[in-house]
């Protein structure tokens, strides 16, 4: 299933229209266009919202690995005080 999958996926890479593999940031291949201020604006946006995204999933993980290791503090401290 894995296998075909693959050449499903690369098929459809291969038979895809020029237009699926256009600038994502700017939409088109033409110089007049990558030179506006407003794909720099755009681009700034995605910078931004990378940031925003990184800070978010950073701080879920810090938090998941703080509850982590309360639990694993918890529970010795249960087995410790169960062998008391």
């Amino acid at each position: 299933m894995k296998s075909f999958c693959k050449i499903l996926f690369f098929a459809s890479a291969a038979f895809a229209p020029a237009k699926v593999f256009a600038c994502a940031a700017c939409g088109s291949g033409s110089t007049q266009m990558i030179d506006s201020p407003m794909i720099d604006g755009m681009n700034l946006g995605i910078l931004t919202l990378f940031g925003v995204l990184g800070i978010v999933l950073s701080t879920a993980l810090t938090l998941l690995i703080y509850f982590i290791r309360k639990s694993e503090a918890v529970e010795a401290a249960r087995k410790q005080t169960a062998e008391t």
